[in-house]
Formats: structure tokens, sequence, C-alpha cells
């Protein structure tokens, strides 16, 4: 059973009331609109000219990524303040935005998680190979070692192109067992079947995010968001209700949540079990893994709730923390698996393709279980927080 997080002795948890939960909810809509104004005037909304997107170059597209991350930061806070503190709120409003706001920070998020789960699958693909043979990945699509250019990957011989074309000539690289040689092989050609799902899916999901931004569906969010900024829609009883009881439910939900994970499987280092349904016909999700990323979630309320509890001097707990890393490291892996096994489902494809994305599909469970480890680790040491 977990330590209790929040200091029943702390004076400042004690006194929040209403009037905290407003600030903190006015903060992040403050942040929400600036985040708004700056994407909007990087051209991540699709309505700048391209004319201006081309002189902004990479700083532009950087600026726009990042300001679609503050999008995505301030709607999740947002989202599970309402969530956690619901009594303290009007039920009507706060129960139609917070489906607006899970809506749009997950559109928001999709075109990143791709391009984040096809670097980590390709360098993946080189730890295992050992050989530098899969094309290179960029920040931008379109950019200079895009595909879609014609031009070579930065840092891609010509041979590691040709191998990744599926040109069949001599390795680059002697081989020393026949089982590194087939994985060589396979590499190459699974690198880049899995460039070509991954990158189509990242630019529908780049697609998605402009038409969202430019909806009525996200206008309609955005001015809730600005009316949220200088007007909070609290309960009457709110203004002198305590926050504490409602901050400890979430944390109560989050300490249950995780004794109900099997943490003793997760201590041994190898977990065969969750190997058995990796390569399956069927395509549903890891059936162990749902019940980790609802921790995930638990986590990450019991975060938020902490922040409106103690605003900007609220301490860091490091023990958080490290859960919190390990759980996205869990998250990150076992979505990079599904990707290798869908791949792998992939008709007519050659058995040195479909071993290499076999071996990778076993190498980000492995990283599954690693990260459940890692996730008791941090879990089961004693608090500690700083200053």
């Amino acid at each position: 059973m977990a330590q209790q997080h929040l200091d029943p002795t702390d004076p400042m948890a004690e006194a929040a009331c209403g009037d905290a939960l407003a600030g903190y909810l006015r903060a992040q809509a403050t942040e929400f609109l600036r985040a708004l104004r700056l994407h909007r005037e990087t051209g991540g909304d699709g309505g700048a000219p391209a004319r201006t997107k081309a002189r902004a170059g990479d700083n532009g597209s950087q600026e726009s990524v990042d300001a679609a991350r503050a999008l995505r930061r301030s709607a999740r806070r947002i989202s599970a303040s309402l969530h956690t503190f619901r009594p303290l709120l009007d039920t009507d409003w706060s129960e139609a935005i917070r489906p607006e706001l899970a809506w749009l920070s997950g559109t928001l998020a999709m075109e990143h998680a791709y391009a984040a789960r096809l670097e980590r699958l390709l360098l993946a693909l080189h730890r295992l190979s050992g050989a530098a043979v899969l094309p290179a990945q960029t920040g931008v699509l379109g950019g200079p070692g895009d595909p879609s250019d014609g031009s070579r990957p930065a840092g891609v011989t010509a041979g590691a192109q040709k191998a990744a074309a599926g040109d069949t000539g001599p390795p680059a690289h002697p081989v020393a067992t026949p089982e590194r040689g087939n994985l060589t092989v396979g590499a190459a050609k699974a690198g880049a079947l899995l460039e070509r799902q991954l990158t189509l899916a990242r630019t529908r999901a780049h697609s998605s995010a402009l038409q969202a931004i430019g909806s009525s569906r996200f206008h309609a969010v955005a001015d809730n968001i600005a009316v949220l900024a200088s007007e909070v829609p609290l309960t009457p009883a709110a203004a002198t209700a305590a926050l504490r009881p409602l901050a400890g439910a979430a944390e109560e939900r989050l300490t249950d949540a995780v004794a109900a994970l099997p943490l003793v499987t997760a201590g041994h280092p190898y977990n065969a079990e969750a190997l058995i349904h990796g390569l399956s016909p069927d395509p549903a999700p890891h059936p162990q893994d749902a019940p980790w990323h609802q921790v995930r979630l638990l986590l990450r309320l019991h975060r938020y709730a902490r922040e409106v509890l103690h605003g900007d001097s609220a301490p860091v707990d490091v023990r958080l923390l490290a859960a919190g890393q390990a759980l996205n490291r869990h998250r990150d892996a076992s979505e990079a698996a599904a990707a290798a096994a869908q791949a792998a489902r992939t008709p007519r494809i050659a058995p040195a393709t479909a071993y290499a994305l076999g071996v990778l599909h076993a190498d980000q469970r492995h990283e599954v279980e690693a990260a459940r480890f890692a996730f008791q680790q941090s879990w089961q040491m004693q608090t500690v927080g700083t200053p």
C-alpha cells in the first residue's frame, strides 16, 4: 500500500478552497489562450499563407510544435480539474466541456505520438541489428531527409538507402551469426515498412489536427476557455468548501488502482505471459496493459490535484515524478510493440522482414516489463519531496 502523499498537517492544503480552484482554472485558461495565439502566429492552424510558413522555417515549425504541446498541457489540466473537483462546479457546464477538452487534447497529441513511435522503433531496430541500415528520421514532414522529397535521408549511406528500398545487394557489414544476418537483412525492410505506415498515420494525424483547429467545434471550445479565463462557474457553496477531501479522493482512487496491479509479477525480470498475445491475429490491445494505462491517468489526476492545492508553491515529489516517467515509458513501449505487431501482419512481406518485426515486438514488450519494474521500484520508495 502506497503512502499518502497529501500531508494531513499541511495548513496550505487544508485552507485551499473554491477561490484556489478558480485561480488555478483561470491561470490554465490564460495559458491555453496564449498558446493558441502562438499556434496561430506560427501558422500551426493552417491559416497562414504558405510563403509565411516557408519564411518561418524550422524555427517556426518548432514554435508550432511547442504551442501545440502547451495547448495539450493546459487542456489536460483544465479537464482533470473539472473531473476531480466537479462537485464544486456548475454541472451542466463542466460535463459539456470536459469531453471537448479530451477530444482536443487527444487530436493534438496524435501527430507527436506517431513521430515519437517511429523514432523509437527505428532506434530499436538499429540497436538490435547492429548495422546502420535504417532511414534517418527528421522532426518535420517534408523537410530534408523525408522520403517525400526524393532525397536521401541525412546520415544514411547510399547502400543503406538501397537496402531500405528493397535492393538485395551484398551486405554492407560482415555477418557474425545467421540469426544476426537475418535480422540485419530484414531490419532495413522492416524499418522502411514502419516508416511508410507510421509516416502516413502521422500525416493523417497532422491533417486531422489542422481540420480540428479550424472547425467550429474547436472555436466553441476556445470561446468557453476564454470565458473561463475571466469567470469560473463555481457553485454557491464552493467559496467556502475545502478542496482537500476531493483531492484525497483522487489519491485514494490511484492507491486502489496501484494495489490491484500485479506488482509481484512486475518484480520478475521476465514475464513470459506478457508475450503470449503479441503476434496473435487479434489486433486488440494487449490485455495486460489496460490497468497500467489507467494507473497512469489516475497518477496524472493526482498530480494536477496537488497543483490546485498548492499553486505555484507545490513541492516537487520525486517519487511521483519517477513513477510517472516509468508509466510514460510503459505506454510508449506498449504502443510501439503494437505498431510492430501490426506491421508484421502486413500481407506478403518477406520472411526476414517478419522475423525482424517479431524481434522488435519482443524487444518492446521487454521494455514494457522493464518500465513496470521501474514503476514498482519507485512506487515502493519512501516519499521524497524537494522544496
